[in-house]
């Protein structure tokens, strides 16, 4: 199993944020070919304090070739176009073998 982190820093308006990203992103992320599942949610800590993120997606693939593929896609193009609407504070991504 492979995965994609993208950690996002937090946006200066973060209720435009979430709708850009649950009316637009979340449904053009889920067109990405070879994806297995994709999670995401906004970031908490233990003690009440703001996070290093204000959210965190995490997208499945069986291998990283399949993942790769799906960047490069046209769908994984559309998605990676679409942050520039929304993402303005940056974002962090991290891909990774899972292991258990």
């Amino acid at each position: 199993m492979y995965r994609i982190t993208a950690s996002d820093h937090h946006p200066a308006d973060p209720e435009a944020f979430l709708a850009h990203y649950r009316g637009v992103h979340d449904p053009l992320t889920r067109t990405m070919p070879g994806l297995q599942s994709f999670e995401w949610g906004i970031c908490e800590t233990p003690d009440g304090s703001t996070p290093p993120y204000f959210l965190v997606a995490v997208l499945t693939f069986a291998d990283r070739a399949t993942a790769l593929a799906a960047l490069g896609s046209p769908e994984g193009q559309a998605g990676a176009a679409d942050m520039a609407a929304f993402a303005m504070a940056g974002v962090e991504v991290a891909m990774w073998e899972a292991r258990g």
